[in-house]
């Protein structure tokens, strides 16, 4: 038989606005990439993610909130370039800290474990 320190409760989280899904740990992953390459699609690359995929992804994140979280320059010269906003690094910090958080509840809770 099992003894409970041999179980650990395990979960992920996501952030969920009025329209549905808002951020979790792929969009995170996806802010971060925007942000170090300055493209959605070096980002989606990146990810192994298609660039229409990622494009959704940054619709819907930015047509939740107040401030968008990615600025998108198309075209010009050289191409478009494309950048987090202050929203956007707030928003990466945020969840960060929340999973922090989470992830030492569940450590905590796993030490009450037992069947």
């Amino acid at each position: 038989m099992a003894k409970a320190k041999d179980f650990k409760a395990n979960g992920r989280i996501w952030i969920d606005g009025k329209e549905g899904a808002f951020l979790g740990y792929g969009r995170v992953e996806l802010l971060e990439k925007i942000h170090e390459l300055g493209s959605i699609r070096q980002a989606a690359q990146a990810m192994k993610m298609s660039y229409r995929q990622a494009w959704e992804f940054v619709k819907q994140m930015n047509e939740q909130t107040e401030n968008p979280l990615v600025l998108m320059n198309v075209g010009g010269k050289g191409g478009g370039q494309t950048q987090l906003t202050e929203a956007g690094l707030r928003a990466i910090e945020t969840f960060k800290s929340f999973n922090t958080a989470f992830q030492k509840f569940l450590d905590s809770y796993s030490k009450q474990l037992s069947f």
